[in-house]
Parts: C-alpha cells; sequence; structure tokens
C-alpha cells in the first residue's frame, strides 16, 4: 500500500491534466472583466446621456424664465424641470443651487462669466456622484472593486437676438416691396410666409431675404436679373417671432411704469393725462408717461409740428399724426386694434437723424395696423403692429430701421433701406436661447 500510494501521488504530481482549471479561472475573471465593462459603462454612457438631457432642458428652463422673474423663480423652474425628467426617487438630486449660475457668455472665447443679476447666460451642472450622494451602482465591476461611478453634465445656454429682428422687416405674413429700392449691407426681410419683390431693386452684399422657402418667393419674368444681388440674399428659414406675443403686456407695462419696459428717461410714475384728443406742444410733460382714453373709434392726433420727446403716450385711441411731426427718445402705443390705428401725414420722422448715435430713437406700438404715407422716415427705431404695416413711396433716409408686424409689411418704391448696427438700444425684444456648450 505505502509502494502504491507513492506512486499515485507521483503521478499526480507529475500530471499536466488539471492546468486548464486554473487558466479557466484567469478567464473566467477576464470575461467577467470585460463583461463588466460593457455592462456597467455602457449603462454608465446611457445614464450621462440622460443626465445631460435633463441637464440642457433645466438650463433652457432657467433662462427662459429669468427672461421676466427673479433669479430663484428661474432656479425653481430648472428643478422643477430636471426633477420631471430625472425623479429624485429614482436618481436622488441630480441639481444643487450651488451648480445653478447666472452670468455672462463671450461668443469669441467661448468662456462663461458668472455674474449674479445677469439674465444673459447661465451654466447648469448635473451631478451623479458620490459626493451627492447618487452616484451609478455598477453591476459587475463591484467583483473588482467598483463598486459606482461619478457622472456630472454641464449645459450652458446664452441668448440672442436674430438680426433681422434688430435691423429690418420681420413680418408673419407677407412681405411686399415694390421697385427702385436700395438695401445696403446687414439689412434683412424676413418674411414666415414668402417675399414678394417688383424689379430694379438693389441688394448690397451681405443684406438678407429670407423666407420658409426660396421657390415661394414672387417676382416678375427676369425678376431675379432685374434685383441686382437678390440670388447671393436669399436665405430659408422660419421664426417663431416671440414679441409680437408681448405686446399687451408691454403696452401694460408702459401705462404702469414697469421698469423691465420703461424707458430711462421717464423720471415719475405718476401720469398725465392729456386735457384733449388733440396734442399740443404744451399738453407733453417730459419724463413723464402720458395717457388718454377713447370711446366709439375715436382719434388721438398729435398735432402739425410738435415734437414727441422724452414722454411715453399710451391710449386705447386710434392716433393720427398730422405733418411735420417728429418722435424721438419716445414711445406712443395704442391699444385699439382697427386696420387703421396709427396713420400719419407726409413726412413723419420716427427718431434723431443722427447717424446712428446713442439715443435717440422711438418705438411705435399698435395692437391694429399703421399705414403711413410718402416720406416716411426712421432712424433708429422701431415699429411694432399686430396686424399689417403699410407705407407709402419715397421713404427715403430709412437708417436703423426695425419694422415687425404680426400680418404683412408694405412698402412701394423708392425708398432707401440703410443699416447701423448702433443707436436703437431702447427697442424692446424678447430674447431667444441658444445651447453653446
Amino acid at each position: 500500500m505505502d509502494y502504491l500510494a507513492k506512486r499515485l501521488n507521483g503521478e499526480f504530481v507529475r500530471s499536466e491534466t488539471g492546468t486548464m482549471t486554473v487558466m479557466g479561472l484567469f478567464l473566467l475573471v477576464a470575461m467577467i472583466m470585460v463583461g463588466g465593462y460593457a455592462v456597467d459603462i455602457g449603462h454608465g454612457v446611457l445614464m450621462r446621456t440622460r443626465l445631460q438631457i435633463a441637464t440642457d432642458a433645466a438650463a433652457h428652463a432657467a433662462l427662459l424664465t429669468r427672461e421676466l422673474e427673479s433669479e430663484p423663480t428661474a432656479i425653481a423652474a430648472a428643478y422643477d424641470v430636471s426633477k420631471r425628467n430625472m425623479s429624485p426617487d429614482a436618481f436622488g438630486n441630480v441639481l444643487h443651487d450651488a451648480d445653478i449660475v447666472f452670468g455672462n457668455y463671450d461668443q469669441s472665447t467661448r468662456t462663461f462669466t458668472p455674474d449674479p443679476g445677469s439674465r444673459k447666460a447661465v451654466s447648469v451642472t448635473g451631478r451623479l456622484t458620490a459626493d451627492t450622494g447618487n452616484a451609478i451602482n455598477t453591476y459587475m465591476l463591484q467583483f473588482v472593486g467598483i463598486e459606482a461611478m461619478d457622472v456630472s453634465t454641464t449645459s450652458i445656454f446664452t441668448t440672442y437676438y436674430p438680426s433681422c429682428l434688430r435691423e429690418g422687416f420681420v413680418a408673419e405674413d407677407v412681405v411686399d416691396i415694390q421697385s427702385n429700392n436700395s438695401f445696403s449691407n446687414g439689412f434683412c426681410i424676413h418674411s414666415n410666409n414668402h417675399v414678394s419683390l417688383n424689379s430694379n431693386n438693389y441688394f448690397e452684399p451681405g443684406t438678407v431675404v429670407s423666407m420658409p422657402d426660396v421657390d415661394d418667393i414672387e417676382l416678375p419674368n427676369s425678376g431675379m436679373d432685374s434685383n441686382d444681388g437678390l440670388s447671393e440674399a436669399l436665405h430659408e428659414g422660419s421664426w417663431n417671432i416671440r414679441i409680437l406675443s408681448r405686446l399687451e403686456a408691454l403696452i401694460d407695462g408702459l401705462e404702469y411704469n414697469d421698469p423691465f419696459y420703461a424707458p430711462d428717461y421717464i423720471v415719475s410714475s405718476l401720469p398725465v393725462i392729456l386735457p384733449t384728443r388733440n396734442v399740443e406742444q404744451v399738453d407733453l410733460v417730459p419724463g413723464r408717461i402720458h395717457t388718454y382714453n377713447c370711446t366709439g373709434g375715436a382719434s388721438l392726433t398729435i398735432k402739425a409740428g410738435v415734437v414727441v420727446e422724452d414722454v411715453v403716450i399710451v391710449t386705447s385711441c386710434n392716433i393720427k399724426f398730422e405733418q411735420g411731426v417728429i418722435v424721438q427718445d419716445a414711445v406712443i402705443a395704442t391699444r385699439s386694434g382697427g386696420a387703421h390705428s396709427m396713420t400719419s401725414a407726409a413726412g413723419l420722422q420716427i427718431g434723431n437723424n443722427d447717424g446712428c448715435a446713442e439715443g435717440g430713437g422711438a418705438q411705435l406700438i399698435t395692437l391694429g395696423s399703421m399705414d403711413f404715407p410718402a416720406d416716411l422716415r426712421i432712424y433708429g427705431s422701431q415699429l411694432l403692429a399686430r396686424y399689417d404695416v403699410n407705407f407709402s413711396a419715397n421713404a427715403d433716409g430709412i437708417e436703423g430701421a426695425a419694422i415687425v408686424a404680426g400680418g404683412e409689411i408694405s412698402g412701394t418704391s423708392n425708398m432707401e433701406m440703410g443699416f447701423c448696427g448702433s443707436g436703437m438700444e431702447n427697442n424692446f425684444h424678447a430674447e431667444y436661447f441658444k445651447l453653446v456648450y
């Protein structure tokens, strides 16, 4: 028996039949690691994508809300959206106050700078980390000592204002321009329907003519050849013209001296009630808001030669401008919704002819339509109409004009549409938002 035991032990020691068991053990560990990497990393990528979507949505909600509301309200909006996308019951709190930061974004350097009180940009960071108590648990990688993974994502949104809304003609319906007009570099014509042009218009390089489908443009025969520069100016696009939905709130804000809407030259919240429907120079008190209510479609008339300056006028009347009226550093707004809620004699000047200097601009706002005859002059100013804006021939010297209509814009012939790029700082606008990081 001793001999047999020794022989068997010797054979066992010399045997190589069990080597695959050891190698299989190593292979099993390696397969677990590779499989764990695939399963857990794939799950981590999925969770990171979900967190990025939630963070993007929260940042957009924060900046959208901040446009008109306070920082705490905007932060609350970010939390609300993030919780809708990633429930705290399942994912913990992915956002924290310190991770929602308002500030400014420099497009040229692609840098974000915190600035409490800013409405221009926001940076939001979402976290699934051990520090915040909601790291991503692993499955297979636990066997090699990796029990959780940290994931964080950052989203930066900034505001912008489309160039066509800064200076140009923008309409929900048709923009109809006739003949012999000149458009300088930077000026924009946009319709959410289509643009209609006659012949012999000139589009300097850098101008834009846009609509959802450029094939819908209306032109006479050989119109592309008879409108110099038009083919280079054509672009496709469609916008939500957000400012149009704000007109009633804007007029209310002006009447009640809401700091968000009231211009800087208004120094008193005590309104001046105009004495009659015929406004003379003596009736206008600089630095004050003026009001007058009409019934039965009556008109408030700005008398000939009056210079409307450093005032706000809010009315329910139709508004008529007589010959030689100048409106500068002023806002005139009416709740009248008629087809002729704002009309004028020839030669109405809106804004100061100051060569695109700061200040001097004016804003006309109506819940109806505007209709102006010949020689309309606009300098660094803005026209906002819920419906149509019509102006006739020889609107010469238009320089720094922003005309926005919920209906049509119709202009005739012999107009010069210039571009300032400055001096329009008091114009009203609704922000647009874009993801930059």
